[in-house]
């Protein structure tokens, strides 16, 4: 299936509080190929039939929390290279709207403004993304960082109506060249990821 400039060509309707949860994909189950066109750079097939992919579902372009989590992805990137780890990230925010914010970002981000690939992964958006106590340090963190960023004259304040809403969910899958699915994390709460020692840990197990 090929998939033009954002990953947007279908419409499905946007995961929230109320929505039903939907059949996820879990280890072993296969990922269909497709390709995509990042918001920046070259296109890409997931799952890469070269090296295993990270696919991580993030939030809105210039969400705090999001940039936290980024950041340490950032400062290991070259690591996670190293072992093999293709990095590709998506957010629900429009494409225009999300290349201003990740210009500097050494991996592929999609937009997926319609949430297409989030309702086919099972990411989900729910009120205790930001409700549970777990994800309140990283939202204080992010922001005071996203703050002294902006009073530096660097980095954009995200847009203040966000259509897709602010209540996602984050997820984690490691596919496989195949496109098998190899380990997957559905979040609790907004802060609730893959650390990239769990990544490294994980893309380094045998697969069974």
């Amino acid at each position: 299936m090929r998939m033009p400039q954002t990953a947007s060509s279908a419409t499905s309707p946007a995961m929230s509080s109320t929505t039903p949860r939907r059949a996820r994909p879990a280890p072993g189950d296969l990922v269909p190929s497709r390709a995509l066109t990042p918001v920046i750079g070259p296109a890409l097939t997931l799952p890469d039939p070269g090296r295993t992919t990270h696919v991580q579902f993030r939030r809105f372009a210039g969400c705090p929390v999001c940039n936290l989590h980024l950041r340490s992805v950032v400062r290991r990137h070259d690591e996670i290279e190293r072992a093999g780890i293709r990095e590709v990230v998506f957010f629900h925010s429009p494409a225009e709207e999300l290349r201003e914010h990740v210009a500097h970002l050494p991996f592929a981000v999609v937009a997926d403004p319609d949430k297409v690939l989030y309702a086919e992964f099972g990411v989900e958006a729910h009120r205790r993304a930001l409700l549970d106590p777990r994800g309140w340090p990283a939202i204080a963190g992010g922001v005071l960082r996203d703050t002294w960023e902006l009073l530096r004259g660097r980095g954009r304040l995200p847009a203040g109506a966000q259509p897709a809403g602010r209540l996602g969910l984050p997820a984690d899958f490691l596919i496989a060249p195949d496109g098998r699915v190899v380990a997957v994390k559905y979040g609790e709460h907004v802060y609730d990821q893959w650390s990239v020692d769990e990544l490294l840990t994980l893309a380094a197990e045998p697969a069974p």
